[in-house]
């Protein structure tokens, strides 16, 4: 996708095309922010701008070079991304490898590392050798969600652009340009999409409707055992789900206590579940709600250092509802 099509993130994008016009490019970019706001679609659309045959500030998506990108088969673009849980050291050493041989058809030779805070301490530390000794044929991108999980030592290497949560009338324009759905359903969707267009991905299919309903019915009501083993199975068999589901949870228990607080619906994320959000603010103390919402950042936190997730939202979800019983 050409830097014209992407949906937000202009500053940012302006930023990388003043810098190919001065022909000033960086060996090494960090794009972060929270998932699924464009970082790896203007890393792909850096690393093909840098090699366009059209030799411009937005890549032409016509030339060989860039059918080749798009493709994923140009010998100048490598991507790497985790496998499973972590980023193997073996993809670093081959990016190490690559480094030391001139571009074979491109201007530049452009490695892509999406997901860096996915990297073990072997494979950060073999990436760090390749920053210090940079190749002005070489251009490295990383991505990261989790700028905090990076060694100071790699980020410091990197020139960081920021990536922002998309306005709500980004998204929106986003759904209703694909054609799937209703300028309606388009805000509502996107007013709960955090700012991420990946989010709303997901939403459209329905699987985080069911998951927001069964937790709109759940913290509206009581919760028996039962209903506490099945809330902890329903945020996910793997890792990235569970963090994303946690996430929504987490804004949710936000959105309780801004209504608690202020008693207004137009600062609420999650404007679709409006009803579980004002019958559980009356329910509710301010601090239970802070309380609520640590227990889910440890939670979090945990999951990210690999601890045994269903265990993990297991104990969470017992002591919330501890909590709300003392």
């Amino acid at each position: 996708m050409p830097f014209c099509d992407i949906y937000g993130q202009e500053r940012q994008i302006a930023i990388l095309q003043n810098a190919i016009r001065r022909r000033r490019v960086p060996h090494a970019y960090l794009f972060y922010g929270i998932p699924g706001i464009g970082k790896k679609t203007v890393a792909l659309a850096l690393a093909s701008t840098l090699n366009c045959r059209e030799g411009h500030a937005d890549f032409c998506g016509r030339c060989p070079s860039c059918r080749k990108v798009i493709r994923r088969t140009h010998p100048d673009v490598v991507i790497i991304e985790p496998e499973g849980l972590f980023i193997k050291i073996d993809r670093i050493r081959d990016l190490q490898n690559q480094t030391q041989f001139r571009p074979l058809e491109g201007r530049k030779k452009v490695f892509v590392v999406a997901d860096a805070d996915r990297m073990n301490d072997a494979s950060a530390n073999a990436l760090l050798k390749t920053l210090e000794e940079p190749s002005p044929s070489n251009v490295l991108i990383l991505t990261t969600s989790r700028l905090h999980r990076l060694p100071q030592t790699i980020v410091s290497r990197c020139q960081k652009v920021r990536f922002q949560p998309l306005r709500p009338e980004t998204v929106a324009s986003f759904l209703i340009d694909s054609g799937e759905t209703d300028p309606v359903s388009a805000q509502i969707a996107a007013a709960a999409a955090g700012g991420s267009i990946g989010k709303v991905l997901e939403i459209r299919t329905g699987l985080l409707y069911e998951f927001k309903d069964e937790i709109a019915e759940v913290f509206s009501g009581g919760l028996s055992s039962l209903d506490m083993i099945f809330l902890a199975e329903s945020f996910g068999k793997d890792r990235e789900t569970a963090l994303q589901r946690l996430d929504i949870f987490r804004e949710w228990c936000r959105d309780v206590l801004i209504y608690r607080e202020l008693h207004d619906e137009g600062g609420l994320m999650h404007p679709d579940m409006a009803e579980a959000t004002k019958r559980c603010a009356e329910q509710t103390v301010g601090d239970d709600i802070l309380q609520n919402i640590n227990m889910i950042r440890n939670a979090q936190g945990a999951i990210e250092q690999n601890a045994n997730r269903q265990l993990i939202l297991e104990s969470m979800v017992f002591r919330l509802n501890k909590a709300r019983q003392d």
